[in-house]
């Protein structure tokens, strides 16, 4: 991130011209220690790239490599970019096996003229990814495009469907044409103006596992503070998110009792009915004996928010939720904390999604033999007289379609964009430039990459894409980084991925029971309310704070208005949409009106 870990301008060189020469010279962009590096030839001059020293940026005679933030190696070794260096010569394009942590890389072989680019194995770190004929530029945030040449910074029609589809522009593509990102433990080689992009590793899954519950308990709760103790390892002082869920009140106990003495937790809560989790982050820190830091957000907070976090995102970004994430880290970095620990990541290795019960629950109706279910069910059910103003017929009725479903497009059943026609929803002229099955199709994708047989898996698999890599981690870290405070991820230490991997999927999801493993591993550790409660997060009212406060209803209009004028959305549509705000259900209707309005905001602030 700018200031913390990131590489703020662009790099840009040929691969695979032996005319490039590397330059090294000190700069200063932003204020911040900066390191250029030009790769020169075929009239390309330029490039700046932030970061910390040597670990940032090294070149000699054979290699150039440059890391936006410094991984390890297996044995725990910090690792400089020449160890990198030494790592690639032995070992080829294997050398990122050895290597662990959160990281964006890249590495010139001046020798074969190639270009290695990769990030960490859970994307924590991201890499953009531009080429135009021979020239290729990368950098780890979106922000620079400008001073690459030849760099046309036009919005992607199918970036904008795909944003509206997810609320966010999902990895492989980016809200630009023709520039990407990397996804999650992948390696993309430049060579003689070929691109050639692999897996260098994938989630180890063990569907059928024998090892016992005690001896996959006794390694996790022994891993456990090794990895919350690496990731608050490093300078300045160190909290800890809380929002009362069993993620990060694990986190937050952990490191309390790692350290042996109180540390600093930071909650947020809202001044609305159903929202407030506070009395729940209380309760894991007088369980802990922490430092509870407490901030109540409110709605004249989202509005100062909301420019500053569209303008500093790299992309459109529609998690309402990355606003009260600004506002407490904010609130941590104003308290002295220069690094945050997170719990994200929990739900996608140890099982703790909703709809990875519900699945279990549509799965009960594919038991049944198929004859019984198309002779008898579905016509009983579909022809049942009055069928419609029968509530629990027409709870069997929506039961039986989404049965009906494979996974994974079951998972988008209740997508808003499935809720009515496209044709109603989109502008005709811009429905006519996208594919409109293009979301799904990626979904399938990652689904059926998954090296699992169980259908648990694969959703946790999926999830670890779609839900973690480009939402919440892009959230925390983007909230983090508008801040100015570092943050690590201790659940999604490598050592921990490989652990969750191996508990077998009957322990992830015990029927309808979420995070079985976890839960009873942490069963003495944890309190039992927080054992107990429904995932939530800092979740903001947005919805009802759009339709009741005069100031964001205000900043909602104009957007709303603006963004008419942009040809995407039909305007007939956007006004039912406002009118169901008002009249029918504000929370329901209002997370879509907050996705349209940070899109509006988003290329705003980005000139567009």
């Amino acid at each position: 991130m700018h200031g913390i870990c990131g590489w703020t301008g662009w790099v840009a060189g040929i691969a695979g011209d032996d005319s490039v020469l590397p330059r090294m010279a000190a700069g200063c962009l932003g204020g911040e220690p900066t390191h250029s590096a030009v790769l020169r030839g075929a009239g390309v001059d330029f490039a700046t790239l932030a970061g910390r020293g040597e670990d940032c940026l090294f070149a000699d005679q054979d290699l150039a490599v440059a890391i936006s933030e410094t991984p390890a190696a297996a044995s725990g070794r910090v690792l400089t970019a020449r160890d990198l260096a030494e790592l690639y010569r032995t070992h080829g394009e294997d050398f990122l096996r050895r290597v662990r942590g959160a990281f964006a890389l890249a590495l010139y072989d001046w020798r074969e003229g190639k270009l290695v680019l990769a990030v960490d194995r859970s994307g924590i770190r991201p890499l953009y990814v531009w080429q135009h004929g021979e020239v290729i530029a990368f950098a780890s945030r979106l922000d620079g495009p400008r001073v690459v040449p030849r760099f046309a910074a036009e919005i992607d029609r199918q970036a904008l469907f795909d944003y509206l589809y997810f609320h966010v522009v999902p990895s492989p593509g980016t809200i630009y044409s023709g520039c990407v990102k990397l996804l999650p433990a992948q390696m993309l080689c430049c060579q003689a103006g070929r691109r050639r992009a692999h897996f260098y590793w994938a989630m180890p899954y063990r569907d059928d596992n024998p090892a016992p519950f005690d001896r996959l308990r006794e390694e996790f709760r022994t891993l456990l503070p090794q990895v919350v103790e690496r990731a608050a390892n490093g300078n300045g002082a160190v909290g800890t998110f809380l929002s009362g869920g069993t993620d990060s009140s694990t986190v937050a106990g952990t490191l309390s009792r790692t350290l042996g003495r109180p540390t600093r937790t930071y909650s947020i809560g809202f001044e609305a009915e159903g929202y407030d989790e506070m009395g729940y982050a209380r309760i894991a820190a007088r369980h802990f004996g922490t430092e509870p830091r407490e901030y109540y957000v409110s709605p004249e907070d989202v509005i100062e928010g909301i420019p500053k976090v569209a303008a500093y995102c790299d992309e459109p970004f529609g998690n309402a939720s990355v606003v009260p994430a600004y506002l407490c880290a904010r609130f941590a970095r104003g308290d002295g904390i220069a690094r945050l620990l997170a719990g994200d990541g929990g739900d996608e290795i140890f099982g703790g999604n909703a709809r990875y019960a519900n699945h279990w629950v549509f799965e009960l109706y594919g038991r049944i033999p198929r004859l019984l279910r198309g002779g008898l069910i579905e016509p009983l059910v579909q022809g049942f007289p009055m069928g419609d103003r029968l509530a629990p017929v027409r709870k069997v009725r929506s039961y039986v379609a989404q049965a009906k479903v494979p996974l994974p497009d079951r998972l988008e059943t209740y997508n808003f964009l499935h809720r009515s026609t496209l044709d109603e929803i989109f502008a005709a002229d811009f429905l006519a430039g996208v594919d409109p099955e293009h979301p799904l199709a990626d979904l399938r994708e990652v689904y059926g990459r998954a090296r699992s047989r169980s259908s648990t898996n694969r959703m946790m698999h999926l999830d670890l894409k779609i839900t973690l890599a480009d939402n919440d981690l892009r959230k925390v870290n983007q909230a983090c980084g508008l801040a100015g405070v570092d943050v690590r991820f201790p659940l999604l230490d490598d050592e921990l991925l490989e652990l969750a991997a191996r508990v077998p999927p009957y322990m992830q999801v015990h029927r309808t029971q979420l995070r079985w493993f976890f839960k009873k591993a942490l069963a003495d550790f944890l309190p039992p309310e927080i054992i107990a409660k429904r995932k939530h997060g800092f979740g903001l009212p947005v919805g009802l704070w759009m339709a009741e406060h005069a100031g964001l209803r205000e900043l909602t209009h104009d957007s709303l208005s603006a963004f008419r004028q942009r040809e995407v959305l039909n305007p007939a549509w956007i006004d039912w949409l406002e009118h169901q705000h008002n009249e029918a259900h504000a929370t329901y209707y209002g997370v879509m009106l907050w996705v349209i309005v940070m899109l509006e905001q988003w290329l705003q602030r980005h000139g567009h």
